[in-house]
């Protein structure tokens, strides 16, 4: 599918990027006896033993975040004006005002399910708002909690759905969730076409995934039944804490991901204040109209019951 009109002007005249052969690639194209790789100016005697001491004592702390910047920040660098379409006071996905801003978009960015409510647009949803795009609108989905959402009956994969839908796409998915991998910020993307990808190769930022980061990324993949066994655990907590909310009358909204976005009844801030001098740490919400929301991770059973025995507590309706 050509790139349409929206494609940047100057974007077609950067060259890609040459890194360079690794080892790898001359040993399996020539099967030399020995290689001296002597064409990227690196340091032949290798890091200090401290260094890789370093990194091997980071141990599980990588499924910790240490920052995380927003889509809309990078859109707002490059001069867009982003248009945001609100939940409804049901937790609903507006699907109607969600197509007609997307008419008036150069890109739709989307997340399915969606963070920090939780929910998702279904199959036929998913599919009626595809079939609404112009060609010259470039869709991003973001499935970051794919792996959590794929057991909802009615969930669609945006690799699925889009195959053939003749539009510009992209579909991103991230290893920071599901496979705990946070503190190293890695993810990956998935393109329409050759071609729209190799546009992507030239604006992004060169080598910009390091060496440690991807050998994790590549043994976390392979590793499918521990990210099962902790998508279980996360789904069959995520139910009970609903359950135990719910019953207790506070308004939750389902959720497809490893988290939920509770109504706390009160100013957010004030809730995640008040848990914090307890040991719990939760996330209060402070866009406008849902200031009173905090969006809580789920974890380990012991935790949940900590915050479920504090939360309530706080409120007035614990034991």
């Amino acid at each position: 599918m050509p790139l349409g009109k929206h494609k940047r002007d100057e974007v077609p005249a950067l060259k890609p990027y040459n890194t360079g052969l690794t080892i790898e690639e001359v040993r399996v194209a020539y099967q030399p006896a020995h290689i001296a790789k002597l064409g990227s100016n690196e340091n032949p005697f290798g890091p200090s033993p401290k260094a890789v001491e370093a990194m091997n004592a980071l141990g599980s702390s990588i499924a910790l975040y240490p920052s995380f910047p927003l889509h809309e920040d990078y859109a707002t660098t490059m001069g867009a004006t982003v248009e945001h379409v609100v939940i409804g006071d049901d937790f609903s996905i507006p699907l109607d005002a969600l197509i007609e801003a997307a008419g008036r978009a150069k890109m739709l960015i989307f997340s399915n399910p969606m963070n920090p409510v939780g929910v998702w647009l279904g199959i036929d949803a998913f599919r009626r708002l595809i079939s609404s795009l112009s060609t010259n609108t470039r869709l991003v989905v973001d499935e970051a909690y794919f792996e959590y959402a794929a057991l909802e009956e009615d969930f669609p994969s945006a690799l699925e759905e889009l195959k053939g839908s003749g539009l510009n796409w992209l579909v991103l998915r991230t290893l920071s969730k599901a496979y705990g991998l946070a503190g190293l910020r890695i993810g990956y993307g998935i393109a329409s076409s050759p071609d729209f990808k190799s546009y992507l190769d030239r604006a992004r930022t060169p080598l910009n995934v390091n060496a440690a980061d991807q050998a994790a990324a590549i043994a976390a993949i392979a590793d499918e039944d521990h990210v099962r066994a902790g998508v279980r655990y996360i789904r069959s907590e995520r139910q009970r804490l609903m359950q135990k909310l719910t019953e207790s009358g506070f308004k939750v909204a389902s959720s497809a991901g490893n988290f939920l976005f509770i109504d706390a009844g009160q100013l957010s801030d004030t809730v995640a204040a008040e848990l914090l001098t307890t040991g719990t740490i939760v996330k209060p919400w402070r866009q406008q109209g849902f200031r009173d929301f905090i969006r809580v991770s789920i974890g380990k059973a012991e935790d949940n019951d900590k915050f479920v025995a504090e939360f309530l507590a706080s409120s007035g309706k614990g034991e």
